[in-house]
């Protein structure tokens, strides 16, 4: 199944943008790209969820009557959290709606993967299994072999640039620095240290750029254009809201703002 539904319409999607782009040089990098808008676009109401919950969250932390809360039960950090609890579900918030979108990617970050590596096949045995995955509609003939050069990286191996001697891997900087901005942008407010969605949303916003700049750092440079793409889009979609909470790129920025809301 998990060939059938993610790896062979993944290959083909990649492999009819690359073919509809004209295979030159840098192609199969604007391809991944395309098929990134494609899946940003396929996933747009999962997004939108996320984004309407982060906002959410953020109005809920300046209500009234929480703020009346957070003061009768400040020593009762259990009867608080109960007390929390019930005024998400009398107003419909959801606390962990923000982290759905992050967990549904990892099928799409695997299948991908699978995909760029399998587009990209050179090895008889590997060429063999590709003609297998491709849909007999697709112009094999072609397509195939695929030009793996976009910009200075080889999309089918990790990157790195030599700086001084030193082989830096830019593109892994660049995934674990977008995904902290788009992260620490969505991340609501807290006055409650026992508030659970404000605590997985910050340690959300640490494990996740370095385990997407890990996962960059090892995989096939093409998850990275994935990964850098997908984060630029989720940030201009959460800051064409208006509702983008830049000071929390500060250190600090999160208790300043609560502070002036005070």
């Amino acid at each position: 199944m998990w060939e059938q539904l993610i790896i062979q319409p993944m290959t083909n999607l990649l492999l009819f943008i690359y073919d509809v782009l004209g295979h030159g040089p840098h192609m199969f990098g604007l391809a991944i790209i395309l098929f990134t808008i494609v899946v940003r676009l396929i996933t747009w109401p999962l997004n939108s969820s996320q984004v309407k919950s982060s906002q959410a969250m953020q109005e809920f932390q300046n209500d009234k009557e929480w703020q009346d809360i957070q003061k009768k039960h400040a020593k009762d950090k259990e009867k608080l959290a109960q007390e929390q609890m019930r005024l998400y579900k009398e107003r419909g918030i959801n606390p962990f709606a923000s982290c759905l979108p992050t967990l549904i990617q990892f099928p799409i970050i695997i299948g991908l993967y699978q995909s760029i590596i399998r587009a990209l096949s050179v090895m008889p045995l590997d060429m063999l299994k590709l003609a297998r995955t491709i849909y007999p509609f697709q112009n094999v003939e072609g397509i195939i072999p695929l030009n793996s050069k976009f910009l200075w990286m080889n999309l089918g191996s990790p990157e790195s640039v030599q700086i001084l001697g030193f082989a830096v891997p830019t593109l892994a900087v660049i995934v674990a620095l977008t995904t902290y901005v788009q992260s620490k942008l969505t991340m609501p407010t807290s006055t409650n240290p026992t508030d659970q969605s404000a605590q997985m949303s910050s340690m959300m916003s640490i494990y996740m750029p370095l385990m997407l700049g890990w996962f960059a750092l090892t995989f096939a440079s093409g998850i990275s254009i994935y990964f850098i793409t997908s984060n630029l889009l989720g940030i201009i979609q959460y800051a064409a809201t208006g509702r983008a909470n830049w000071s929390n790129l500060l250190p600090g920025g999160n208790k300043k703002t609560v502070a002036k809301k005070k």
